[in-house]
């Protein structure tokens, strides 16, 4: 690529971006598919309609910038929605291209119902396609500004969002990755190549150039205890009535506890 692609945005509409986003396309559709609820929340990526295969009545898509179109802007680490109220929420790079994404993924955890999901979608940095992005940061140094990926955001690794994902209570319950092919601009080169999606995912899985994970809000239930300072209570002896075989009564204490 012979000039730098500032943002995701522009770079969608590359070869390279369009072959992602159609990756992204199906592992969403997918995902999304069968989670029932009411309430369903898209950050950022207005390219890519992640909801499209959902079927709740109310689905939004929210944007941090006020030149994407969509149904209103927020802030992604402060959303306009109370706790336990959206059953989905979906964030197509939002993690990567937010300023505190250890935040917005927070808010993302407040605002899911108990058991509501979340999906993910990034780039690895352990990719063919991560390690021409750390290429040609090294080769910038020295004058040559050939950045294959946008430069804008930060990638976040599968371990690292699997531990923030865990520190948060969002348990992994899939995760995919895709794109193996080479970090190539031409459309010619990335087909002639396209054999490599098949034989990525059998001999190299985790080298995938983007990653979609799917996590579970879980809430585990707590059981009430007496604490151990408080004092056993003492229930004082009273006389009842038991009836014996022969269909008399006669009085019996109940010895104290």
């Amino acid at each position: 690529m012979g000039e730098q692609i500032i943002g995701l945005h522009e770079w969608l509409a590359t070869p390279p971006g369009a072959y992602m986003l159609e990756w992204e396309r199906q592992q969403m559709a997918s995902a999304v598919a069968d989670v029932f609820g009411f309430h369903a929340l898209q950050l950022g990526l207005p390219e890519l309609d992640a909801l499209a295969a959902n079927r709740m009545p109310h689905r939004w898509l929210a944007t941090e910038s006020p030149h994407e179109k969509a149904a209103f802007m927020t802030n992604f680490s402060a959303l306009p929605f109370p706790a336990n109220s959206l059953d989905l929420v979906v964030l197509p790079h939002a993690l990567e291209l937010t300023a505190d994404p250890h935040a917005a993924l927070r808010e993302v955890a407040r605002v899911l119902v108990p058991e509501g999901r979340v999906v993910i979608c990034g780039l690895n940095p352990m990719s063919l396609w991560g390690f021409r992005q750390q290429r040609a940061h090294l080769y910038r140094r020295f004058g040559c500004n050939r950045m294959f990926l946008p430069e804008a955001g930060e990638f976040i690794g599968y371990l690292r969002m699997r531990d923030w994902l865990r520190l948060l209570g969002l348990d992994i319950e899939s995760g995919h990755f895709g794109c193996y092919r080479p970090a190539m601009a031409s459309p010619k080169w990335l087909a002639r190549f396209a054999w490599m999606d098949q034989a990525g995912a059998r001999w190299w899985p985790i080298l995938g150039a983007v990653y979609c994970l799917v996590a579970v809000k879980r809430v585990h239930s707590m059981t009430l205890l007496n604490p151990a300072w408080k004092p056993a209570i003492r229930l004082a002896s009273a006389p009842v009535s038991v009836a014996n075989s022969a269909g008399s009564t006669r009085a019996r204490g109940i010895k104290s506890l």
